[in-house]
C-alpha cells in the first residue's frame, strides 16, 4: 500500500469558504481519473465548505490583498484561490515516469 495525493483547487467569489466556487480543477494522483480543462460545467463542490464536509483538507488560502479602484473591472487572474488535498492509500506501485 502506498499513498497518493488528490488535489482539489477552488476559486470562489469571495475570500470566505462558505462562497460559491466560480472555477475549479483537479488532480488525481493515484492515476483513477484523469480530468481535462472543461470536462463539466458542474463543480465538485457548491462551496469551499461543502469540501471541507467532504473530508477534504485545506492546505493552502490566496493571501487576501487590498483592490486598488477599478479592479472590480479586471478579469485577470482569480482572486479567492483555495487548495483542498486527500491522501488515498492504493495498490499501486510507486512510478518512475513523473508525467503519468
Amino acid at each position: 500500500m502506498s499513498l497518493r495525493q488528490q488535489v482539489l483547487v477552488l476559486y470562489l467569489k469571495s475570500s470566505a469558504l462558505d462562497t460559491e466556487v466560480a472555477a475549479w480543477a483537479t488532480y488525481d494522483g493515484t492515476g483513477h481519473t484523469r480530468h481535462m480543462a472543461g470536462d463539466t460545467d458542474t463543480p465538485p463542490y457548491r462551496t469551499g465548505l461543502g469540501a471541507l464536509k467532504d473530508g477534504w483538507r485545506l492546505i493552502q488560502a490566496s493571501s487576501l490583498q487590498p483592490h486598488a479602484a477599478g479592479d472590480e473591472f479586471r478579469t485577470s487572474y482569480l482572486k479567492y484561490e483555495f487548495f483542498f488535498e486527500k491522501l488515498i492509500e492504493t495498490d499501486a506501485p510507486a512510478s518512475e515516469n513523473t508525467d503519468e
